[in-house]
Order: structure tokens, then sequence, then C-alpha cells
């Protein structure tokens, strides 16, 4: 099995979603989570807070004791992470078909990465 990550993008520039069409996505996610769950593909998931209270921790080559901390997010890219999924799959396309199912129930585009010496 082979571990990815998940990535679900979107804008702080998207619009917000009425209270149904939330509540609605939420449900659905639930239940992609469940179906991860049970398949066994399921490691971790999360939902993140909005983007403006993110921090940038930087210890560059010096001490931990060291790092600067700077209000984020790391990059001033119009697409941020809203959450993600850590999953295993027995290929890509097993992967990309989780993708598929998690896009469809969040409603939004989501980057699949593998782990790097899967």
């Amino acid at each position: 099995m082979t571990g990815y990550l998940l990535a679900v993008h979107g804008s702080p520039s998207d619009p917000t979603p009425d209270e149904a069409q939330i509540q609605q996505a939420y449900a659905a996610v639930d239940a992609f989570n469940r179906r991860l769950q049970a398949s066994g593909a399921w490691v971790f998931a999360g939902g993140l807070h909005p983007v403006e209270g993110a921090k940038v921790v930087d210890a560059g080559q010096g001490a931990a004791a060291d790092a600067t901390v700077t209000d984020g997010p790391f990059s001033e890219a119009e697409e941020v992470l809203g959450g993600f999924w850590v999953v295993t799959a027995d290929s890509l396309d097993a992967a990309l078909d989780l993708a598929r199912q998690g896009s469809q129930a969040c409603g939004q585009p989501v980057e699949i990465r593998e782990f790097a010496g899967e």
C-alpha cells in the first residue's frame, strides 16, 4: 500500500456558501470519510481554519530556539489549503478515484501527492 495526501484547495475569494450548502458538504464529506474508514484506506483527515490565522515558523539553518515566527500564510498564492486526507491505496489509479470522490464530496479541487519513500 502506498500513502497519498489528498489536499483540498480553495480560495479566500471563493463565494461563501449558504448554510444549507455548508451542511450538505459536511454531510457528504462525513459519508466519504465513513467509506474511507470502512474500506481501510483511511489514515487521517482534517479541515483547517481560515488562512488568516496561519503562522510561519522559520528556523533556517539555526537552532529551533532562534526560529522566527511571522503571520502567514507562507505564500501569497490565490489558492490555499482548506483541508486534507491521508489515505493508502494499492495504486495511483485507486488513489485518483479516492481524490475524485473527495472532490465531489467537498465541492473543491483536490490535489493528490504520493508520500516520498513509499
